[in-house]
């Protein structure tokens, strides 16, 4: 996308404002900010953030066993034998990990499937990781599986179609309580609000 003045702009500046705005919640005058803030910026700093961007594209993958993101796989959680394996905690994205990681709460093991089915944006349940999940639990000792996708519409919808392909494979499925606001995203809940929820999670 090019914006009227973008040609009154050297090059560089301008590929460089392009390239914010494709970033999500990144609007043109943000962008602008953005840009001009890096053009100010020490050199140092300014490599540095290459630097770091680039080791994330280039280091970072996919945990083969939770789909979380992480620089090794398995990942450190999948690979921790303090972990209760009883229990897996099925999220959205991985923000929801951490966000859940510093309740302190829960001790389980998780599951990230990248998103939740959305008819609208051309999200159906083929391009979330759900394959991925009901081979992880075929002859797996997991007694109990948490659903935690987002009390929105979409998180609610995915909830229920994972939950009529989990009941033939493990005995107990709990969702969320509804201490989280609908239509909020787990990655803004404050601790305490997450805590209660996971405390009083429901069988669905």
């Amino acid at each position: 996308m090019t914006y009227d003045f973008l040609p009154s702009v050297a090059a560089p500046l301008a590929r460089l404002i392009e390239e914010f705005h494709k970033l999500p919640g990144i609007g043109p005058k943000t962008a602008q900010r953005l840009a001009y803030y890096l053009i100010r910026m020490p050199a140092e700093e300014a490599h540095s953030l290459a630097e770091a961007i680039l080791a994330v594209k280039e280091r970072i993958t996919f945990c083969t066993v939770c789909q979380n993101i992480t620089e090794s796989s398995p990942c450190p959680l999948c690979s921790s034998q303090s972990r209760d394996r009883s229990r897996l905690c099925v999220v959205e994205e991985p923000l929801d990990v951490l966000s859940l990681e510093r309740t302190r709460v829960y001790k389980g093991l998780y599951h990230v499937l990248h998103g939740v089915i959305s008819p609208a944006s051309g999200i159906g349940p083929e391009n979330l990781k759900i394959r991925e999940m009901l081979e992880r639990l075929k002859g797996n000792e997991v007694e109990e599986v948490i659903l935690a996708t987002n009390p929105s519409l979409e998180g609610e919808s995915t909830a229920m179609y994972i939950h009529r392909l989990l009941l033939p494979l493990v005995p107990r499925i709990t969702r969320l309580a509804r201490g989280l606001p609908v239509g909020g995203d787990l990655e803004y809940a404050d601790e305490v609000t997450l805590s209660r929820a996971l405390e009083g999670r429901q069988e669905m």
